[in-house]
């Protein structure tokens, strides 16, 4: 279920999963640096998703309370969504400060 969740929630995240699988099946290093995405980028697509879902969310709700045609069960799904989107954003952000802080604390 986790997986459906996840690709659900963030495809970008589940391309690159798919495509970092595939290219260490084959073992090929040169076809692992052709199609990996930097890690910026993949940030800020995900950021630009959770975004996009939140204005989904805020639209469906604000079409709920002026009566415009949305259903009650459309905006709480949109609103769950985001939700989701924001938690595991949010979780995402809190593992990188964390190791960030190991790096830190580590003598040399």
């Amino acid at each position: 279920m986790q997986s459906a969740i996840g690709s659900t929630a963030n495809p970008a995240l589940a391309a690159t999963s798919a495509g970092a699988a595939t290219a260490s099946l084959a073992g090929n290093s040169a076809a692992a640096k052709t199609t990996s995405t930097p890690f910026a980028e993949l940030l800020a697509d995900s950021i630009g998703q959770v975004n996009q879902l939140e204005a989904q969310a805020h639209s469906a709700v604000s079409g709920l309370m002026a009566g415009s045609g949305v259903d009650v069960h459309q905006a709480m799904i949109a609103t769950e969504k985001a939700s989701m989107a924001f938690e595991l954003a949010l979780a995402v952000r809190n593992k990188a400060v964390q190791a960030y802080q190991q790096v830190m604390s580590m003598q040399f």
